[in-house]
């Protein structure tokens, strides 16, 4: 089964919503914040302080957008 494209800028219609707006941005940040999390807690479990740092900044900051990335185009939708 063929995916159905908009004509305009070639992207699946399951991966947009009705402003036109990217919708697998919210999945991929998820994604990444989860992913965060984990090797935040593998860093904090092996006392390692540099995995740490850059886990922790990386969850929060990624986090915020995945948040304000939910808040501001909606949750994704499944078609």
């Amino acid at each position: 089964m063929a995916a159905t494209y908009l004509s305009k800028n070639r992207l699946p219609v399951c991966l947009m919503n009705e402003g036109g707006f990217i919708m697998g941005l919210a999945i991929i940040f998820a994604l990444v914040t989860l992913l965060a999390g984990y090797a935040t807690f593998a860093a904090l479990k092996n006392k390692n302080i540099l995995g740490i740092v850059f886990g922790g900044g990386t969850f929060l900051v990624i986090g915020w957008f995945t948040v304000m990335t939910i808040l501001y185009q909606g949750f994704p939708t499944a078609h």
